[in-house]
């Protein structure tokens, strides 16, 4: 979990404070998008150059644990 945390960053004051990769101006909904477009990890790595491997499996992964722990209403 602490990779994730590397990986996946939040900054109200970036991108309206949605998770992003490793402080970037790349959206983690971006990623999983194009996952569900049918792209490849490598071709999302080819298609964004900044990105690693380890941060589209890291998008996955804290899509994947949203999902199973949602935040708890206000």
């Amino acid at each position: 979990m602490a990779e994730l945390m590397d990986r996946i960053t939040v900054d109200p004051e970036q991108c309206g404070g949605r998770p992003c990769i490793r402080g970037m101006r790349i959206r983690v909904c971006e990623v999983l998008d194009l996952l569900a477009e049918g792209f490849s990890p490598e071709e999302i790595v080819e298609e964004m150059p900044d990105l690693e491997p380890g941060d589209v499996y890291a998008s996955l992964r804290f899509a994947s644990s949203r999902l199973d722990n949602p935040p708890s209403p206000v």
